[in-house]
């Protein structure tokens, strides 16, 4: 029963390891990231400065594992590529050799009086906890409830790490007697440093327990080398069971390059010592010499290091096989379409700027299209949920956020270079566009998030509202539609139609307001349904209102009297008596309100009018999904 008890505090400290790893990741995709991303592209340009930097971080925080785990969710949240990545994974392999000399010179544990104390996982994950909950308790700012998310995650990715270090010290004495069984059989020793390493979940605890075996009984570099070579190994294998779970493809190639390296690292070394050994320039006398702590540090110090600067010039070599082994998920055409847009975005063409913002009117065009069939997605989530469906939303989201922040950098690094009005203008449109179509994919986030907090609760809206919430979707998909054919087809004649349309739909989220707060005041809906329905309508207006701006935006790109004065042109728009807006304006409320004013039920005949039959094409109560599936 004990073993099961074991079993199972190692399994828990897996899972607080996973999830530390998922909020971490969560909120650094959630931060701006511009300086992070920058520092990381300049830290890892080369391989050399990635392998200082992973080198650097793992000598603080005592982990390899740890170290990779981070920087795997670094790939994950896109601030660092997977080559980028190489170098830090290498440095990490070499860093974890510096904990051997610390155990070494600290007597096996960092005292308190020592600098790098506060830098122990047990002191570190405790400090992150505790700054975590305090910036998301006590400041109430969205970069500080970034701040402590990050920190949040980083303190629990360690907690998870020390249960599990804890779950199998009971075994630990077990343990060290098999380390040390097999001096006399390389092959059972480089075994039984794969297995050990594989169950302590740390290079640095197996080769700490070498020390203090050498220290108190004396071990011989013949028993010591091939378990060292083991540990390398068994080190590398946890990082990726642990890593690959639940990850995407580039991340799963990172740990591979952590397997691959180690294996020809290790191939290198056996190589070395056989030959070396077979011509006498290691003697007999060196291959059976006794090894104290300090010696184990030395040979598992020269077995991370060696390897590590004789194929740090071949880190291109482990991304290839790594890129073979790995494949790429299918990929939807949709996303290769994006990533070829971002292709174009050439920085040699910014010292001309009329090609280089056509290249950038392509790239938010692209976001238009993405933002159009993330809003079809999540209107579709309503009457047919599916989380696949509801992935690919967030999928989407993580595109348009990248397609945003890059047309911004390569718009205002355009900047300088423009002498002209024409493109003067053409980019200040743009840096407005862009931002309409992000927040229009923040919004549809939210849309879906609103429709499974409803699901998660097990509750549905009544087939009235969701009759009334169909047309209002639909309408939202009209207007976001037009809007971008208005925008990728630079149409003014049809941005024209977008603010009767928007002031239409602001009408219609006042009739559905006070629609359902009739059922709710009558025990018709509940209070959790009214709100999730009030929600959704917020999200919804706030959609038809980056449709308004965008369209003010695209006539004020040519038109003098409104570029600069969007504001006074919607107020004066809508206190004119201008034929065109109030016969679109009137077209768009009748279309809308006839079908709304075709859905009352018996119940709130008295509070809407006179009650009409509901048409064929509204009636959707059999549960036919009149929207294809994505």
């Amino acid at each position: 029963m004990e073993v099961f008890y074991h079993a199972v505090s190692l399994l828990g400290g897996l899972a607080l390891f996973l999830y530390g790893m998922r909020v971490m990741g969560d909120g650094l995709k959630s931060s701006s990231g511009g300086a992070m991303r920058t520092a990381l592209e300049k830290a890892t340009s080369k391989p050399a400065l990635g392998f200082l930097l992973g080198m650097f971080v793992t000598c603080m925080i005592q982990s390899s594992t740890a170290t990779i785990v981070l920087t795997v969710g670094l790939v994950g949240a896109g601030f660092l590529k997977f080559r980028q990545s190489i170098g830090i994974v290498l440095g990490a392999n070499v860093g974890t050799a510096i904990t051997a000399q610390i155990i070494r010179l600290m007597d096996v544990s960092a005292g308190a009086d020592s600098p790098l104390y506060f830098f122990k996982s047990d002191n570190l994950a405790p400090m992150a906890l505790l700054i975590g909950i305090i910036l998301i308790m006590f400041f109430k700012t969205r970069g500080a409830n970034t701040a402590g998310t990050i920190c949040m995650g980083f303190g629990m990715l360690f907690v998870g790490l020390m249960n599990m270090s804890a779950a199998v010290s009971e075994v630990s004495d077990s343990l060290s007697t098999l380390l040390v069984s097999f001096e006399d059989n390389y092959f059972l020793g480089f075994l039984s440093g794969v297995f050990v390493t594989g169950v302590i979940q740390s290079s640095s605890a197996v080769v700490g327990i070498l020390q203090s075996i050498a220290s108190t009984m004396g071990v011989h570099f013949c028993g010591v080398f091939a378990i060292i070579i083991g540990v390398n190994i068994g080190d590398c294998l946890t990082t990726y069971l642990v890593c690959r779970l639940g990850a995407k493809p580039e991340q799963i190639r990172t740990c591979m390059v952590h397997i691959i390296y180690n294996v020809f690292a290790a191939v290198l070394i056996i190589a070395a010592l056989v030959i070396l050994h077979g011509t006498g320039i290691i003697s007999d006398e060196l291959w059976n010499m006794p090894l104290k702590a300090g010696g184990v540090a030395n040979v598992h110090g020269l077995f991370r290091l060696v390897p590590a600067v004789l194929l740090l010039p071949f880190s291109g070599l482990f991304a290839n096989i790594a890129e073979r082994i790995v494949k790429d998920a299918p990929v939807e055409e949709e996303d290769l379409k994006v990533e070829e847009n971002l292709r174009k975005l050439d920085p040699r063409l910014v010292t001309n700027p009329a090609i280089a913002l056509d290249q950038s009117e392509a790239l938010i065009a692209n976001m238009a299209e993405v933002a159009l069939h993330n809003y079809d997605a999540c209107k579709q989530q309503l009457f047919e949920f599916d989380p696949k469906r509801e992935d690919r939303i967030k999928e989407r989201e993580d595109m348009l956020d990248n397609m945003a922040d890059a047309a911004n950098r390569y718009i205002i690094a355009i900047s300088p270079h423009v002498t002209l009005e024409k493109d003067n203008r053409t980019q200040s449109y743009q840096l407005k566009a862009l931002v309409c179509f992000e927040r229009i994919g923040d919004l549809a986030v939210n849309i879906t998030g609103n429709i499974r907090n409803q699901r998660e609760a097990k509750r549905e809206f009544s087939p009235m509202a969701q009759k009334e919430m169909r047309i209002m979707l639909d309408a939202i998909r009209d207007i976001l539609e037009m809007t971008a054919k208005a925008h990728i087809n630079n149409d003014q004649s049809m941005a024209r139609q977008i603010e009767p349309m928007e002031e239409v739909i602001d009408a219609m989220v006042a009739d559905l307001r006070g629609r359902h707060i009739y059922r709710m005041t009558h025990d018709q809906c509940d209070v959790i349904n009214g709100i999730e329905f009030q929600n959704m309508l917020v999200n919804l207006e706030r959609i038809s209102d980056q449709c308004s701006d965008l369209a003010v935006y695209l006539l004020g790109r040519t038109d003098d009297s409104i570029n600069g004065k969007e504001h006074e042109y919607i107020h004066n728009l809508h206190h004119s008596n201008n034929k065109e807006y109030l016969e679109l304006f009137h077209d768009d409320y009748k279309k809308y309100f006839d079908l709304l004013n075709a859905v009352h039920p018996g119940e709130v005949f008295e509070a809407y009018g006179e009650q009409q039959e509901i048409p064929e094409d509204i009636d959707k109560s059999d549960g036919a999904d009149p929207y294809p599936a994505l």
